[in-house]
């Protein structure tokens, strides 16, 4: 193994047989993360069919459906931090495990629910345990590359988790023209069997050498201001009324509770996380920039899936199909990014992709019911391309930012600032849609029953719902309800080219520009790993 040039020579770091095998170790670990990413998106195609009455579906509610989707992520969210730290004490490989068992018990039930309250449940469950499995991968990935080849890695990852959040919706799609609504969850198990067999044999255990003593308060705190957080977003979403006093005492409780977290943190002599960590000006850059492009991306992708299928008629399946430029150039410059902040620096790399992701959210403020479809194929790649020119360098920053046996507390800080930015994210600007839709609805409602006014002004799909119940009468709702979306939609676009502009403006003033050369004898002593 060599080391960097002008560094002296100490030896590998990390035992000879895992580096022999880190590639194949980084396969298995990107196995794993791809069913609990692709999860995210995969139930997003199965929601109608879920909502049709038995034996078709479950004859869920549109709140029935809505806690469906939000129960994972309220769970997920909020036990990521604290799935870190016990990966960083008790062992990343046996965290992963117990992760991956979880996670596929659980999709294993929520396949055969018989209730939508049953199936609410069991996608917990499935939160539960993917929250143990997305932080231990990035850590163990820490763990078995060396430091010159950790953004080269940390790439590789970055862009499968880009394929996977855009297969997930053309897997559900082929699911669904075959099976029952429940494959979409059953296609977990064997996969779950498949990396569990893998990674007992191929990946070594890791963990902080030195844990100290366990903070039972500080995980309590952070478990509970993430959770009464992102619920009170996610309320807010769905009301679309963030004033409203249920919402604001909720966001409010959890805002306190994390203010709370860190106070105490900054005075236990033990602490989960060392917050003194954000006084280094690269490391919080690099995080608030993660939560601020997931703000933005999430909104305008929860926007667009309407923009397919709504507006343009495109099927489940054919919509995921749009997502494939997304996935490809992620794919293809995720692994190269780094080469681009060899040669212009993080900050020059990730300041131009801000401003790429802001000019790929716009356009949208420009599309139109006859927009030829070539030209959001073409954006969906730029957005792809500055995705992975963020996402590599940002991640690399924050990774290489804590020292090696903190792996797992750096990869769950960066994940919970991912997944609450897109909570946030998907509900602000979801708010935005929906009452700048209701806005340029309304007032085409008037000849509708009173009973349903209020119903048909809700969302596109609930105006052309109705319309589809009247029959010919409501065929001339369908071109207002097309108008009014359209014009939520770039309303909704502008306010996301707007945060990504915020981003990019804090990128070009607080990220450095070229990395430093790593030195070997400058870095912290290797953790203990076993090699089995």
């Amino acid at each position: 193994m060599t080391t960097p040039a002008g560094s002296p020579t100490l030896g590998p770091r990390i035992p000879e047989a895992v580096h022999r095998r880190r590639w194949v170790i980084l396969g298995v670990l990107m196995l794993s993360l791809l069913i609990v990413v692709l999860d995210n998106s995969i139930l997003n195609v199965a929601i109608r069919t879920i909502s049709t009455p038995a034996p078709t579906g479950l004859g869920a509610t549109q709140s029935e459906l809505e806690w469906a989707i939000n129960a994972y992520t309220l769970v997920f969210a909020g036990l990521l931090f604290t799935a870190g730290i016990l990966g960083d004490r008790l062992g990343r490989k046996k965290v992963l495990l117990g992760g991956l068992a979880v996670f596929g018990l659980g999709s294993a039930f929520a396949a055969f629910a018989g209730s939508p309250t049953e199936l609410i449940l069991f996608r917990a469950v499935m939160g539960l345990g993917a929250a143990f499995v997305m932080p231990a991968t990035l850590a163990v990935l820490m763990n078995v590359f060396e430091r010159e080849e950790q953004p080269k890695a940390i790439g590789i990852w970055a862009g499968g988790v880009g394929l996977a959040i855009a297969i997930g919706p053309i897997t559900g799609g082929i699911l669904l023209d075959h099976f029952w609504w429940g494959s979409v969850f059953l296609i977990n198990v064997p996969i779950v069997i498949i990396a569990l067999v893998l990674m007992t044999v191929l990946v070594p255990d890791s963990r902080d050498p030195k844990p100290g003593r366990v903070d039972p308060v500080g995980v309590v705190l952070s478990v509970v201001g993430l959770v009464l957080l992102v619920y009170g977003v996610i309320k807010g979403g769905q009301l679309a009324d963030f004033t409203d006093p249920q919402v604001l005492a909720t966001i409010g409780a959890g805002l306190a509770v994390l203010v709370g977290f860190v106070l105490f943190e900054k005075r236990s002599d033990h602490p989960s996380i060392d917050v003194t960590y954000f006084r280094d000006k690269t490391f919080a850059t690099a995080m608030s920039v993660i939560a601020l492009v997931f703000f933005a991306l999430m909104g305008v992708t929860f926007f667009s899936v309407f923009y397919t299928q709504s507006v343009r008629g495109y099927s489940p399946l054919q919509t995921g199909l749009l997502m494939l430029p997304l996935a490809a150039a992620q794919l293809i410059f995720a692994p190269r990014a780094r080469l681009a902040v060899d040669r212009f620096g993080n900050r020059a790399t990730t300041t131009a992709a801000m401003l790429l992701i802001a000019a790929t959210l716009a356009a949208f403020a420009t599309f139109g019911t006859d927009t030829p479809i070539w030209v959001l194929e073409v954006v969906f790649f730029l957005m792809g391309t500055a995705m992975a020119h963020i996402m590599t360098p940002t991640s690399v920053v924050i990774m290489q930012a804590l020292p090696r046996e903190k792996a797992g507390s750096a990869s769950a800080l960066s994940n919970t600032f991912r997944q609450v930015g897109g909570a946030l994210g998907i509900a602000v600007l979801g708010s935005v849609l929906s009452a700048a839709y209701r806005g340029g609805i309304e007032d085409k409602l008037g000849a509708l029953p009173a009973d349903v006014r209020h119903t048909a002004g809700e969302s596109i799909e609930a105006t052309l719902g109705v319309a589809a119940k009247l029959g010919p009468r409501g065929d001339s709702l369908v071109a207002p309800a097309n108008d009014a979306f359209l014009h939520a939609m770039h309303l909704t676009a502008l306010c996301g080219a707007g945060v990504a502009l915020l981003g990019a403006l804090v990128v070009a003033l607080c990220l450095p520009g070229r990395p430093e050369a790593p030195q070997e004898a400058e870095e912290k002593p290797q953790l203990t790993s076993a090699d089995h």
